[in-house]
């Protein structure tokens, strides 16, 4: 039977109501009427979910709750300044996130260094002790496996996503941020895709989302549906709603990576690049108007057999076109940087690449890196190397010793003027006559052999009785063989002094010296080895 019009009106504006209000999605629509809207008819999706749409979305949050844990590292970094001691233990906080095998998937920054590690998952109280079994600073990655291991009995893998999310997808982030102790899920869309930096040089994919990430969610996954898109990882300070989270293509490649049970580094082409837009430079590379591509400005290496040369021009990586900015089609709105096309399509350590040089078209297999070597490198979770002789303390400059100069505009900029290796060689590569950057890494030890010399920190050691300096190895070898009565140091940079000791002085000072300071040992193993002569020991 036929509603009267004034009912037929009063079922409308019921039906609207419902599809307004969240707080009704659990009313039971009345019958089916004939004068209903067309959006509202049994054909159409329905935009209220059911009780069975409920259920199982309330089935995959509970599935998806049980595979977050939170994480509880003690750390203790190394100190470059005194290298041969560890900073104090520092107790942090993060997340992780079950996957395959029996192990925790998080990032690297949450256990870096750690001394402990304990896992907890949701709504327990039980800690599980967890170690590192596989790092990588660079991409921000780590995996943990647990001591017992019956705590994955009850704690199923999440399932990952095999292709990268829409832009504007609904995304959760889930993890234990500073505010409360219980897991905290917050709410945003996708908003970029790119190919980023990470830790320098590593880049990779990264993904924007505006949901919330705060200190205590790194590690934790981003999940879209019932499926793991990637893991939080960092937000941008002094930004709102802007936080990152590493895709799972990245980490794929790292579970492949180490899967022979070490981290080799991820695949990449360190060639130098510029764009092709520039009328004039088409013209002077006599390049036709339908070419489009890269142009190789230095190649990575100057060996002939090197299959890339300067003025190269990439018009293909792997069968891919790139266009004039170096970048590649990775969707139908998604432009990307060649580089990630390069870590997906390596085999055997090569890549093919189509070029364009001197007007003909080759078709070159190009070696990738998975490491750039660096004169000041990451220390890449190890602790630094040191040695000890007389007052003086040597080791090597790392990106972590020579972070205070970055971040420090004044100190940088009188470094600058005297010419220190430490700011005019950052990002160099090692060479036959430097393999790496020999420093004092600290003020000299209270001892009267130092007595009229200023605080040498920071000094870079160019030589010693006029024998250049190749590596804190050498430096190690040419003290352990010295026959001169002095000892001169002289320093990379301009102005400053020349540290002249009596050898015999500081060779019977270092006992009294590391007593006096309560250090252990006066060089760490491998320097050790060398000074005693041992067999791996460098000579000279």
């Amino acid at each position: 039977m036929k509603l009267t019009k004034p009912l037929t009106r009063l079922r409308r504006s019921l039906l609207a109501l419902l599809v307004a209000s969240p707080a009704l999605a659990g009313a039971t629509l009345l019958p089916e009427d004939a004068d209903a809207p067309a959006a509202l008819a049994p054909s159409a999706p329905s935009a209220l979910a059911t009780p069975a749409t409920r259920a199982t979305s309330s089935v995959e949050a509970s599935r998806v709750n049980n595979t977050v844990v939170k994480i509880f590292a003690t750390a203790r970094p190394p100190d470059p300044f005194k290298p041969w001691a560890k900073q104090a233990p520092r107790d942090a906080t993060g997340s992780g996130v079950v996957i395959e095998g029996k192990r925790i998937l998080t990032n690297a920054h949450v256990v870096q260094y750690a001394s402990q590690i304990q896992v907890q998952s949701n709504q327990t109280g039980d800690k599980v002790t967890a170690t590192v079994v596989a790092i990588a600073p660079g991409i921000d990655l780590a995996v943990l496996k647990l001591d017992d291991e019956s705590f994955f009995g009850s704690h199923a893998p999440i399932a990952r996503a095999n292709t990268l999310p829409q832009i504007q997808d609904t995304v959760l982030a889930y993890g234990f941020p500073t505010g409360g102790a219980s897991l905290s899920i917050t709410k945003g869309i996708v908003s970029r895709i790119e190919y980023a930096p990470y830790n320098p040089p590593v880049a990779g994919l990264r993904i924007q989302i505006d949901a919330a990430i705060n200190p205590g969610n790194s590690g934790g996954p981003a999940v879209v549906g019932d499926q793991m898109i990637g893991l939080a990882f960092s937000r941008l300070n002094n930004a709102q709603n802007i936080g990152y989270i590493i895709p799972n293509e990245e980490i794929e490649l790292f579970l492949a990576d180490i899967r022979d049970g070490q981290y080799d580094g991820k695949p990449d082409l360190l060639d130098e690049f510029q764009m092709l837009d520039n009328p004039a430079l088409r013209a002077f590379l006599k390049l036709d108007k339908t070419v489009r591509g890269i142009v190789v400005h230095q190649p990575y290496s100057t060996d002939g057999a090197y299959p890339l040369k300067k003025w190269d021009v990439i018009t293909h990586v792997a069968g891919t076109p790139v266009d004039n900015q170096g970048m590649v089609k990775a969707g139908a709105e998604l432009r990307l940087n060649l580089r990630y096309v390069v870590q997906r399509a390596v085999k055997n350590g090569k890549v093919p690449l189509t070029v364009v040089r001197a007007g003909q078209t080759l078709q070159l297999e190009l070696p990738v890196v998975t490491e750039r070597p660096l004169l000041i490198p990451d220390l890449k979770s190890e602790y630094p190397p040191y040695f000890v002789y007389g007052p003086l303390v040597f080791s090597k400059a790392t990106a972590q010793f020579t972070s205070v100069l970055h971040n420090n505009p004044g100190m940088m900029a009188a470094f600058n003027a005297v010419r220190s290796p430490l700011v005019t060689r950052r990002g160099d590569t090692p060479d036959a006559q430097h393999e790496e950057l020999v420093v004092v890494s600290s003020p000299f030890f209270p001892h009267r052999l130092a007595a009229g010399y200023s605080n040498p920190s920071f000094r870079v050691i160019q030589s010693v009785n006029g024998t250049a300096i190749r590596s804190l190895s050498h430096l190690v070898a040419l003290l352990r063989d010295l026959k001169d009565e002095f000892v001169r140091f002289e320093s990379d940079h301009r102005g400053g002094e020349t540290l002249v000791f009596r050898h015999s002085e500081m060779l019977a000072g270092v006992e009294e010296i590391l007593n006096d300071n309560s250090l252990r040992a006066q060089g760490t193993p491998e320097l050790m080895a060398v000074w005693r002569g041992q067999r791996g020991g460098l000579t000279q």
